[in-house]
């Protein structure tokens, strides 16, 4: 077997030029091939093993794959990270590492260390560079916040002291997603980064789409909550599509004969509201209040300019399905003769936290929402947050976000041509344009529509256990981030890895422990425990009942 070569043999002429400065740690390898932003280093195996006993915790995990290390060019200093290791030669132990480089700093004179730090490269090395293991000093310098407005978040793995920063305006100015399976503190990790932009911004503007009523008992001390109680989502905020989504229950050709009834009627009702009447140019779906008698009046209406009671069929239908929704009481909470007055610009404030007043988030509960109109009442909500920021253009500009748990349930892979995948799709490909940022979280990145994905800026992907949800996620990370993607189906819980616009590099992040009156509703029953629990079950079944016949909790 040949000898491993040293960095000498490579580049005696460079390794005199680049002399050692004070502070430097012995180098651990050299680099032996540039390849743009890829390249190829060897690492000594006996430089790597004395790393293992350093005190310092990052330099004592040099050399694995997903750390760090440096390379001097010129009165600079390149980062860049491990991307995968391969033994070259079982008898000296020849490691050739692949590597990505992230960023750059300045050199200070006198000690030789890394400050002023920024991502890109300018000016790669040569082969034969040394390379230095990155230390605990250096990873403060290329994690500080340098004056941004910034949330902390956790540490920076593996130390205990350097805080992982996200930076706000990055993150939320390009959206973001929070991934990660069943289990791995996915909603406690979304409710702490969103507490923490709420410190940093007490009068912000956050909506959050809840669909299993988690997150209300995280946010009662510096939120709004809203639930079907309360909710009060007048009906008449519906365009034409959403309205169509409700009452019609046909399809194909005579989906489009009901469709051309309803949109004659419909407009003819929002015409007779003192609104709609002062209005010199009424479409369908202007946000104009009307009575629900008075779209089924001038469908009755229509209905009795037909001659022939054949053709009554599509008016019996709108009508039927018309007076079942005001008959139900599951559906009061949108409904209600109560919200014909005009209240929009109440509901706006309420929703948008317009002003926050310390309470900048909302959280809407749809988890007592009919499941049949679900998707319904959160494209309702999402397409207002669009609409306003687009009129509101002229005006001072209150930038919204518009945070939405599970949404491979609203934005589907498989496109099942619903209003609630069109408006949340345009504000992914639109919005951070007129001031709207959409946070997506999900446990099933790979069930999201194709695309909607890589318009998210910043990615924080906690433990994924599936397999195509993994290749979903690598296909959208950023090439600097390959070092990182095989560790996250090994990812403990509370853990993750971001990168992307809202963070300075690819790291991994060891998430802060949130006090519990902050944490989600969200664990799981203890199985063992629970079952041990005897006693009163007659009153529990009548009660359930009594609430389930009700379909009120």
């Amino acid at each position: 077997m040949s000898e491993m070569p040293t960095q000498h043999a490579f580049a005696s002429a460079i390794a005199a030029a680049d002399a050692r400065r004070p502070g430097d740690l012995e180098p651990i390898g050299f680099v032996t091939e540039i390849a743009g932003s890829s390249s190829q280093v060897v690492f000594d195996p006996a430089a790597i093993a004395a790393l293992g006993g350093h005190l310092d915790p990052v330099i004592a995990s040099g050399g694995q794959v997903g750390g760090q290390i440096k390379v001097r060019v010129g009165h600079s200093w390149l980062i860049a990270n491990i991307r995968s290791l391969r033994l070259d030669d079982y008898e000296t132990g020849r490691i050739t590492a692949y590597v990505d480089f992230l960023g750059e700093g300045d050199e200070e004179k006198l000690t030789g260390k890394l400050y002023q730090f920024r991502r890109g490269v300018t000016r790669y090395p040569a082969p034969g560079a040394d390379v230095y293991p990155i230390s605990t000093a250096d990873l403060r310098q290329v994690y500080a916040a340098e004056g941004r407005a910034h949330v902390q978040i956790g540490n920076v793995y593996p130390t205990s002291d350097i805080r992982a920063a996200l930076y706000v305006d990055a993150m939320l100015g390009k959206h973001f997603a929070l991934l990660g399976s069943t289990g791995t503190g996915k909603s406690t990790s979304a409710a702490l980064i969103l507490h923490r932009i709420c410190e940093l911004a007490p009068q912000g503007h956050i909506v959050m789409i809840d669909p299993h009523g988690e997150y209300s008992a995280a946010f009662r001390g510096n939120g709004a909550l809203y639930d079907v109680s309360n909710l009060q989502m007048p009906y008449w905020l519906m365009n034409f599509e959403e309205h169509c989504e409700v009452f019609l229950t046909t399809d194909g050709a005579e989906r489009q004969v009901d469709a051309d009834i309803l949109a004659k009627c419909l407009l003819t009702a929002r015409a007779k509201s003192r609104v709609g009447s002062e209005m010199p140019k009424l479409t369908v779906d202007a946000p104009v209040p009307y009575l629900l008698s008075d779209l089924t009046t001038a469908i009755q209406l229509e209905m009795g300019k037909m001659d022939k009671a054949t053709n009554t069929a599509p008016y019996l239908r709108l009508k039927s399905k018309i007076d079942e929704i005001k008959a139900d009481p599951r559906y009061s909470f949108m409904f209600s003769g109560m919200l014909v007055a005009d209240t929009m610009s109440d509901f706006i404030k309420r929703i948008f936290r317009l002003p926050g007043d310390g309470r900048p988030i909302s959280i809407i509960d749809v988890s007592g929402v009919p499941s049949e109109i679900t998707s319904v009442v959160v494209a309702v909500l999402s397409r207002m947050v669009f609409d306003f920021a687009i009129w509101s253009r002229n005006e001072p500009q209150r930038p919204i976000l518009l945070v939405c748990e599970e949404a491979h349930r609203y934005i589907p892979r498989e496109d099942d041509g619903s209003s609630v995948g069109r408006i949340l799709g345009r504000i992914a490909k639109e919005g951070r344009k007129y001031g709207v940022s959409l946070g997506l979280i999900t446990q099933r990145p790979s069930d999201l529509a194709e695309g909607v994905l890589s318009q998210c800026g910043t990615i924080i992907a906690m433990r994924l256990n599936n397999d195509r949800d993994q290749a979903f996620v690598r296909a959208a990370m950023p090439e600097g981030a390959r070092g990182f993607l095989d560790s996250i189906p090994a990812l403990r819980n509370q853990e993750c890895i971001i990168c992307g616009e809202g963070v300075a590099i690819p790291i991994r992040v060891s998430f802060d422990k949130l006090e519990e009156v902050k944490r989600p509703a969200s664990a799981d029953p203890v199985f063992s425990q629970l079952w041990r629990d005897v006693g009163h079950e007659d009153e529990i079944i009548q009660r359930t009942i009594q609430k389930w016949r009700a379909q009120g909790r």
